[in-house]
């Protein structure tokens, strides 16, 4: 019980305010929060369960100054995509994908490399077990994102879309610019 506890704490501290959190609070302010929800359960549960199966096995493999420089682009490149949102309107109808896929794939690929996959992989292999923290993680994710959800569906009644828009895609670029020079400075 104490992996899954110490995972389940971990993830609700490392999400507060990570990208993740912003992006369930940028969805819940288009689409229906259960759809959200849903996304955000499935997107982690394969997401997590993979960073706790890969283990220690990932940091033997790759430097971890590797993937936190990957990460760290990647919330630059998503900033400038979400800046650049207009222009993607309308692509789940395009490419025929629900708000539910929609929801769970972004997740999915934001998710990879974050803060909060790594911690899972650094969780299962400090306690050297699976379910707990895969369960202990994912639960985390629920609850962090729940909150997320809630201050998105508020926000979104007293805000304009495009300032939330804006205030996403900023805190993704600012995110990115600090974990490269991180990463850089780690190495």
């Amino acid at each position: 019980m104490i992996a899954f506890w110490t995972s389940l704490a971990f993830v609700v501290l490392a999400e507060m305010g990570d990208k993740t959190q912003l992006l369930a609070m940028a969805f819940a302010a288009r689409i229906r929060w259960q759809t959200v929800m849903w996304g955000v359960f499935w997107a982690t549960a394969v997401n997590h369960l993979l960073a706790v199966l890969a283990g220690n096995y990932l940091t033997h493999l790759v430097p971890m100054q590797y993937i936190k420089i990957a990460a760290a682009a990647s919330f630059i490149i998503f900033g400038l995509w979400t800046i650049r949102g207009d222009k993607l309107e309308g692509e789940d109808k395009k490419y025929n994908f629900s708000p539910f896929w929609t929801v769970a794939i972004a997740f999915f690929f934001a998710e990879m490399g974050d803060k909060t996959q790594l911690a899972t992989v650094a969780l299962a292999a400090d306690f050297n077990t699976i379910i707990p923290v895969w369960t202990g993680t994912t639960a985390g994710m629920l609850i962090a994102d729940a909150i997320g959800i809630i201050v998105g569906i508020v926000l979104h009644k007293k805000l304009p879309e495009k300032q939330v828009k804006w205030f996403a895609a900023i805190t993704f670029i600012l995110f990115g610019v600090w974990g490269l020079y991180e990463a850089i400075q780690g190495g």
